[in-house]
C-alpha cells in the first residue's frame, strides 16, 4: 500500500511542472492627456501610494472655467427669453384666431368696400407673419441653447481631464513636470490597480492538455485558485510558449517571485 502511495506521489511530481511568476498589479494603466495646456501641479509625494479623490496632476483650466460661467449665465438669459417669447406666441395665437374669424366675417359683407376688406386681410397677414417670426425666433434661441449646452459639456469634460484623479489606484509614476506644456495624447502618468494581482506563466503546447483540471500550488502550497486566462495563441516574445494567467488576492508586496506548480 505504501508502495502504491509513493508511486502515485512520484508520478504526480513527474508530470507536474514548476514555473516562476512575478506578482504584478491586476492592471497597469498609462494615462495620456486628452487636452493640451500648462501643467500647474503634480503630486509626486503620492508616487507608490493609493490615490484619494484629490487630483494628482492639474493642467491649467482657468479659461475653461471662466467660459463655463459665461455659458451658464447665457443659458439662463436665453431660457428666460424663450419663456417670454412662448408667452408672446400664445397671445399672438389667440389674437390671430380672432382676426381670422373677423376677416372671414368681413369678406362676405357687401356693405364693406374692397379697400376695407383688403385692410382687414393685410392686418391678418401681418399678424400671421408676426406669429411665424416669433416662432422662428424661439426655434433659433433653442438652437443656440442646444449649441451652448454641447459646448458646456465639452468644457466640463475638459476641466475634468485637466484635473486627473484615480481614486483607489496606486500612483506608479508621473511623466510630466510643473511648467511643462503638454499636448493631446502626451503620456502623463501610470497608475496601478492593486485591488487584485496576477501571475503570468508561459506553457509549452503539451502543457495545455487538461490544463483547466490541474490544481495550482503557490510556493509549494495548494491554493484555491484556477487559471483565469489561457491564450491559445503563441506569445510574441516567448516563441512557442502560451501565456496563462492566475488572478490572486492582493498581496502585501508586489513584484516578488512566486513558485507556481500545476499538478
Amino acid at each position: 500500500m505504501k508502495f502504491i502511495t509513493l508511486l502515485f506521489v512520484f508520478s504526480t511530481l513527474l508530470f507536474s511542472k514548476v514555473y516562476y511568476a512575478k506578482v504584478e498589479p491586476y492592471e497597469l494603466r498609462t494615462i495620456s492627456s486628452n487636452v493640451s495646456g500648462l501643467v500647474l501641479f503634480t503630486d509626486e509625494d503620492m508616487i507608490g501610494k493609493k490615490l484619494s479623490s484629490n487630483s494628482y496632476i492639474k493642467i491649467d483650466s482657468e479659461l475653461d472655467e471662466k467660459e463655463l460661467k459665461s455659458i451658464s449665465s447665457k443659458l439662463i438669459y436665453l431660457k428666460n427669453t424663450v419663456d417670454a417669447n412662448e408667452k408672446v406666441l400664445k397671445n399672438l395665437a389667440e389674437l390671430l384666431k380672432k382676426k381670422r374669424v373677423n376677416y372671414d366675417r368681413v369678406k362676405v359683407l357687401k356693405i364693406k368696400s374692397s379697400v376695407e376688406k383688403d385692410r382687414e386681410f393685410y392686418d391678418l397677414v401681418s399678424s400671421e407673419n408676426q406669429y411665424l417670426n416669433t416662432m422662428k425666433e424661439i426655434n433659433n434661441l433653442k438652437i443656440q441653447i442646444a449649441d451652448l449646452k454641447l459646448r458646456k459639456n465639452h468644457l466640463l469634460r475638459s476641466v475634468k481631464d485637466k484635473n486627473l484623479k484615480a481614486e483607489g489606484f496606486v500612483l506608479y509614476s508621473i511623466s510630466v513636470k510643473v511648467g511643462q506644456v503638454v499636448s493631446i495624447s502626451a503620456p502623463l502618468a501610470q497608475v496601478a490597480d492593486v485591488s487584485r494581482a496576477k501571475l503570468s506563466i508561459y506553457l509549452d503546447e503539451e502543457d495545455l492538455v487538461g490544463i483547466n483540471q490541474k490544481d495550482i500550488y503557490l510556493d509549494g502550497v495548494k491554493s484555491e485558485y484556477k487559471l483565469s486566462r489561457v491564450l491559445n495563441i503563441a506569445d510574441s516574445k516567448n516563441i512557442s510558449k502560451y501565456m496563462a494567467q492566475i488572478i490572486i488576492k492582493s498581496p502585501t508586496i508586489f513584484s516578488k517571485l512566486i513558485e507556481v506548480e500545476l499538478k
